[in-house]
């Protein structure tokens, strides 16, 4: 449950506190995930190496998942090769399943390594799911690799029709190498299967009450106090170097709308408000509904050196620990 929370601290001496006997599989496993969706790759490898030298238990399916995703978000990927290596040689008693290979591509991905990811794939032992499919265009959006990830992006489409989020990732993908034709031509697609995309909406807690912000948001009671201090906390954080980033916005309009548009993102929203609410120093925590797009973790970033800030932002892919401008997941997500 600490693991989930964030709070890795403490889970981690409720872990060292048990007696060798009780921890199970199962408290094993659950600090290594912990450790992994938090992209703490050494502290996974540490921990299964503690694990392996007891002998007591023996890892498991999700033991090895969690390694391999530590290493992938740890950019360790030749070791994550190597344990993969050592799963098909029987080194560990469990071999790779779906999740197993799409970790493996992951990684590669990560590691901008987009061809010799997309090659793993075509030599996987069985077809590859919407999910490894999925990563692998999500790497080619990060690393603008348009060819690959139109082919992957399209079969994605046809495998998973109602899926938006699909449509939105190759989108973005379109919109960094400037084909605003393909995006119209996508967004029509959309209207056409009657796909829609799930509205956006960020919260925070304060004071037992959670606080709701959706894009561009003049509903919450606050919304005037939030708008302001949201322009006066843009000034200075471009004069931090923040830039926003506009291939973002998925319209082919001028600049400054497109500034505009960004602005008024939920997750912005909720970061003000946890400004303003919570005193000096005080970690602020917002979740997501969504992905987060890249240029609101890009201002996350900045935001926590800035106004020297932890902020814990938890998307619908993963936790991103956000401390002094640096973020856990290593800028891929």
């Amino acid at each position: 449950m600490y693991s989930k929370c964030g709070n890795l601290s403490y889970a981690r001496r409720l872990f060292d506190n048990m007696p060798e006997t009780e921890r199970t599989s199962v408290s094993w496993n659950a600090m290594l995930v912990g450790y992994s969706k938090h992209g703490l790759g050494k502290e996974v490898l540490e921990l299964f190496g503690l694990m392996r030298e007891g002998k007591r238990v023996k890892p498991d399916s999700v033991t090895l998942l969690a390694v391999l995703s530590g290493c992938s978000h740890g950019k360790m990927e030749d070791t994550g090769l190597s344990i993969f290596d050592g799963m098909i040689a029987g080194d560990y008693g469990v071999k790779p399943d779906t999740e197993h290979y799409g970790c493996i591509v992951d990684m590669l991905g990560r590691a901008g390594r987009i061809e010799e990811a997309f090659e793993f794939v075509k030599r996987m032992p069985s077809e590859p799911t919407a999910g490894v499919l999925g990563s692998l265009l999500g790497a080619c959006r990060l690393h603008v690799s348009v060819d690959i990830g139109e082919a992957v992006g399209r079969r994605l489409i046809e495998i998973e029709p109602e899926n938006a989020g699909n449509y939105v990732i190759l989108s973005n993908l379109y919109a960094s190498a400037g084909r605003w034709e393909d995006v119209n031509s996508l967004r029509a697609m959309m209207l056409r299967s009657a796909v829609t995309k799930e509205p956006g909406r960020s919260w925070i807690q304060h004071e037992q009450t959670l606080h709701y912000f959706h894009a561009n948001d003049r509903t919450h009671p606050r919304r005037e106090e939030v708008l302001a201090k949201l322009k006066e906390i843009l000034m200075k954080m471009k004069q931090a170097g923040y830039v926003p980033d506009h291939s973002c916005v998925l319209y082919d309009v001028d600049e400054e709308q497109k500034e505009r548009m960004l602005l008024g993102h939920s997750e912005k929203l909720a970061l003000t408000f946890g400004l303003i609410a919570t005193g000096d120093g005080i970690p602020i925590r917002v979740f997501k509904n969504l992905r987060i797009c890249v240029d609101c973790h890009n201002f996350a970033k900045i935001f926590s050196k800035v106004f020297e800030r932890e902020v814990s932002l938890r998307d619908k892919n993963r936790f991103h620990q956000i401390v002094g401008g640096v973020c856990s997941c290593g800028d891929y997500w």
